[in-house]
């Protein structure tokens, strides 16, 4: 009860409309990689699940946050005017001359081409504000203090790495100066390609869609997940290159995939079957070996494999497989 006393004033003042829309108050960015294209959106809040609402991208087309009080169809509705040409700037004043709510929120768009355009409505909680920069903006409401926004700037201009880790220094950034007024309790990253294969729902237009619903940590946490992300995209890649009987350039990217994650077991696992099936079986004994000692389970899945198609039909090289489990 004491709560909703203290609340009550508060969203009585507000128009209707606002208080029936997400309350994700929370700090993001929105880039374009100028080397490679890909355009991306990454967020942090005290909020449960913002990913679910804020983030926003299409591959080729361009990156949306969308926070504050949230109107979750300035997402959809932007990336629809992007990928009819309209630039990101112009994108923004239509969707906000369409919102008798602009007030409330806090937008960020940017397009293909790199054109970028944020606001930040007077009526966004202090500290609140936003910086628009070269091919990136950084944006934040209901925050510590105002050098937030600042702060993820600075990060994501002198972070080095791909725009992940650019993405990600700037999050740090915001935490590391105050951040959340409230604390923090989820996170996300969206990127996508800077062209899209026509079939989104297949997922391959999207290099990370990551999301931390509900952490102590919701950063660090994020960043484990695409450290994990990054290792699936290299076992995917081998996958990509035995399919082109490219099998040495396929069994360095399984290599490299055990190496970014070590706890993911099947990772290796399916680097040993692989070199199990082309024949190189002495490679591929260590690797099973040590897979089987941390998850002994996975010797019980061996003798399935040969009906898949995934290892020969050889009773004596399955004995000897299994042999490896002790």
């Amino acid at each position: 009860m004491r709560t909703l006393l203290l609340v009550l004033p508060i969203l009585l003042a507000w128009p209707s409309a606002a208080v029936a829309d997400p309350l994700a108050h929370t700090y993001s960015i929105v880039a374009r990689d100028p080397k490679t294209g890909e355009l991306g959106v990454a967020v942090q809040s005290h909020w449960f699940s913002v990913g679910s609402v804020v983030t926003w991208a299409e591959a080729g087309v361009g990156a949306i946050a969308t926070q504050s009080f949230v109107d979750p169809g300035y997402g959809p509705r932007g990336l629809e005017l992007l990928q009819r040409g309209v630039p990101a700037p112009d994108a923004l004043k239509q969707l906000l001359a369409a919102d008798a709510q602009q007030d409330v929120r806090q937008v960020a768009i940017i397009d293909a081409q790199g054109r970028v355009a944020a606001h930040t409505g007077r009526k966004a909680i202090a500290a609140a504000g936003h910086y628009v920069g070269t091919q990136y903006s950084v944006q934040a409401n209901l925050m510590a203090n105002a050098q937030v926004w600042p702060a993820m700037s600075a990060a994501y201009e002198k972070a080095t790495g791909d725009l992940a880790d650019r993405l990600l220094a700037a999050l740090d950034a915001a935490q590391a100066v105050g951040g959340d007024i409230r604390g923090r309790q989820s996170a996300a990253i969206l990127i996508v390609k800077p062209k899209g294969t026509g079939k989104p729902w297949a997922g391959a237009d999207r290099i990370f869609d990551l999301r931390v619903e509900d952490h102590a940590e919701p950063l660090v946490e994020l960043r484990r997940l695409v450290r994990l992300q990054r290792a699936y995209i290299r076992a995917n890649r081998g996958d990509e290159l035995m399919s082109e009987q490219k099998v040495d350039e396929a069994l360095k990217e399984y290599a490299a995939a055990a190496t970014i994650a070590p706890e993911i077991v099947e990772l290796p696992f399916w680097h040993a079957v692989t070199l199990a099936s082309i024949g190189r079986e002495a490679e591929a004994q260590p690797i099973f070996r040590a897979v089987f000692a941390k998850e002994p389970a996975w010797a019980d899945l061996v003798p399935r494999l040969p009906a898949a198609g995934l290892l020969p039909d050889d009773k004596g090289l399955i004995e000897r497989i299994l042999a490896l489990r002790k």
